[in-house]
């Protein structure tokens, strides 16, 4: 299967409906265990949120081989998450065996060998789910290594991999919206990593526009409150602007500068950690208070400043229920893991209480 006879789409191609200014989600861990999975959609919903972000593992739909497919957990995930009219994203990446790049990768997730594999399998999962999951997350961090199959970023194979997914969904459900991989902020260079700034640009110059409805971007705030300017945290941090959670800014100036202004930006994941354990993420933890009081003001500011131009937001996470404190994704958690119960973090709270 391929899409090859379909021409290049242009930025009116499609259409590209725009969303509410922002619109307020939680990423979750609903893979696995059905009573988790419909305890944690129905605590987004009581928080009055509207998203929820799932990771689909390509290689556990199609792992078998090309074309064979186990659609039990997706199918479940959309029909639970109707029954609660939340809206679905949905995040693509880590490929199977069968299309992994020749020279073999290092990592757990890197591209294909064949962009159009992962397109193909867009294609129909778009066409499974028409008009069902309103957005699709085009692979994560590209510009790391480690989630690159551990060959040094590149923008330009990004976009040819965009571009095979982007026609791939289009084509089977033009009403869905083909965000962009969140980019993670890093001053690392090549090649372990490129700027999140350098390699969105990189990205515009291989010619990604028409191949993405809103641009994904990462906003982890750090140690520093979100109403902190990337100018005040280079002054502090030796240049580097990518240390707060209004980086956002920076990237939304990119967009501007190649054309691109009337997109929207989804944040694909926002938080801060509170870990005290591990020594990499310890020095920029805060209290869980902290933790709660930014997430709330996060909103509001892009709420009162972003607007028109931001679009969903989403919280990174509700807890997975299988992490325990060894992991560092449980410090960044609004949730405690488990069950039966629900153990509500202050975030939560805050998040379920504020203004929206």
């Amino acid at each position: 299967m391929g899409f090859d006879l379909f021409p290049d789409p242009t930025p009116t191609s499609w259409p590209r409906a725009r969303v509410g200014s922002p619109e307020y989600g939680m990423q979750a861990f609903l893979w696995w265990n059905e009573e988790t999975a419909r305890r944690d959609m129905g605590l987004i919903r009581e928080a009055g949120f509207t998203w929820v972000k799932q990771r689909v593992a390509w290689r556990d739909v199609e792992g078998a081989a090309k074309g064979h497919f186990n659609w039990y957990f997706t199918d479940r995930i959309v029909a639970d998450a109707e029954k609660l009219d939340l809206n679905v994203l949905f995040r693509l990446d880590h490929e199977p065996l069968w299309a992994m790049a020749a020279e073999g990768d290092s990592t757990d997730n890197g591209p294909p060998e064949n962009p159009q594999d992962l397109g193909d399998f867009c294609h129909l999962l778009a066409e499974r789910y028409r008009g069902r999951v309103k957005a699709y997350q085009v692979w994560n961090e590209p510009n790391l290594a480690r989630e690159w199959g551990g060959h040094p970023p590149n923008p330009a194979e990004y976009v040819e991999l965009l571009k095979a997914c982007y026609i791939g969904i289009k084509t089977a459900d033009p009403d869905a919206l083909v965000i962009s991989a969140g980019l993670s902020p890093t001053g690392n260079g090549l090649p372990e990593a490129m700027p999140e700034t350098a390699y969105l640009a990189g990205m515009y110059e291989a010619g990604a526009a028409p191949y993405f409805d809103l641009l994904g971007v990462h906003a982890p705030g750090f140690m520093y409150p979100p109403e902190i300017s990337p100018d005040e945290v280079a002054a502090e941090r030796d240049g580097h602007r990518f240390w707060c959670f209004r980086h956002v800014e920076d990237l939304r100036d990119i967009m501007v500068r190649y054309d691109d202004g009337d997109k929207q930006v989804a944040v694909l994941e926002m938080g801060w950690t509170t870990d005290q354990v591990h020594a990499d993420y310890a020095w920029y933890a805060v209290t869980e208070e902290q933790q709660a009081d930014y997430l709330m003001r996060a909103f509001r500011y892009a709420r009162e400043n972003w607007s028109p131009w931001i679009g969903p937001m989403i919280v990174h996470s509700i807890a997975d229920p299988d992490w325990t404190e060894d992991n560092e994704q449980y410090w960044w958690a609004i949730t405690e893991p488990g069950w039966p119960e629900a153990r509500l973090r202050p975030a939560y709270e805050a998040l379920r209480d504020m203004e929206k």
